[in-house]
């Protein structure tokens, strides 16, 4: 049962965290000395030192987090500008981080498995049919390697994962059912890590089984479910690896994208909540169907030209130009 004074609480510290100005003048601090060092790299084409431009995407992401906390948490505004840019970000740290795969073989990635799924998942919500296809060729490609290390305990993740799969009718490891545990599986036998893997998703199993189901009332029960689970977790702000954290702890983006995808399949779904959760201010922002792409960070755009000018294979480089126009929108 959620502890209401207990689930408020943790929102107001999960809020606070963001308001302090010393905050924010870290944030932007650190993005400015980058700013240098991505410069200074960039227009000396120093490509023995290019490892520091990936480095250095975090302190960008890391700017842009504070930019969407202050604009929805702090100014309770509706943009999602910033949210897209962040994962923009986390979609360049992947497919840059595959140039060093034999350069720097035990180089630690800059992105989790947990961040990378909730970016396939919002560039599916947002109608970016064309990046999200090459995210999860990415994700099938490196699957179980040190680059999409998946021995993770995140169940939400494996929730959003699987539901994305059978929505879309794709597989990984040949399968869009009970995927965990396949998963778990398959990774035993291959001795690789799988200890982190849940065993059970709890509430999400069930979701799992009957989100395609047409009464109304059957999957707001569902809903309403989900986000007593999430809204438990969120409580133990600081503490709880599930949804214990300050980037996504109050953002109910499973439940978001469980709307999204039955509305896509002409499936009834609750018009308003009257629950804690739903009603913040991130569970409120608004997402147009298709969803502009941002504004590009220019650090970010220095960043992805150096990589086309200097490496062929970049995996942008064999599809043109991303994340700019409204051509592939929608699939159009």
């Amino acid at each position: 049962m959620v502890n209401q004074k207990k689930l408020e609480m943790a929102f107001r510290r999960y809020k606070n965290n963001y308001v302090d100005d010393i905050y924010y003048k870290d944030v932007k601090e650190k993005y400015t000395v980058s700013a240098s060092k991505i410069k200074n790299i960039a227009e000396c084409n120093s490509i023995e030192k290019d490892h520091i431009l990936l480095i250095n995407l975090n302190k960008i992401l890391s700017y842009q987090l504070s930019l969407w906390k202050n604009q929805v948490l702090m100014k309770e505004g509706k943009s999602i500008e910033h949210l897209k840019s962040m994962q923009v970000i986390t979609f360049y740290q992947c497919v840059i981080q595959n140039l060093y795969k034999n350069r720097y073989p035990k180089m630690m990635v800059e992105y989790s498995f947990r961040e990378v799924i909730a970016t396939l998942i919002h560039f599916t919500m947002y109608g970016w049919e064309k990046e999200e296809n090459i995210l999860f060729e990415f994700i099938v490609d490196h699957f179980g390697s040190r680059w999409m290390d998946a021995n993770n305990w995140n169940k939400h993740t494996w929730f959003l994962l699987e539901l994305y799969l059978q929505y879309r009718n794709k597989t990984i490891m040949g399968t869009n059912q009970n995927l965990h545990r396949m998963v778990r599986e398959q990774f035993k036998e291959a001795e690789l890590e799988y200890s982190l893997i849940p065993e059970d998703l709890e509430v999400y199993t069930e979701v799992l089984e009957r989100w395609t189901t047409a009464p109304l009332e059957e999957i707001t029960e569902l809903i309403e479910r989900m986000s007593s689970f999430h809204s438990i977790l969120a409580s133990e702000l600081g503490e709880s690896i599930e949804f214990g954290d300050y980037r996504y702890g109050f953002y109910p983006y499973e439940i978001l994208f469980l709307i999204y995808v039955r509305q896509k399949r002409g499936l009834p779904v609750p018009q308003h909540f009257d629950d804690f959760l739903m009603n913040t201010p991130e569970a409120q922002m608004m997402i147009q169907d298709p969803e502009p792409y941002p504004e590009w960070d220019p650090l970010l755009r220095l960043i992805d030209n150096f990589y086309r000018k200097n490496y062929p294979e970049y995996i942008p480089n064999k599809h043109g130009a991303l994340f700019q126009g409204t051509e592939n929108l929608g699939g159009k």
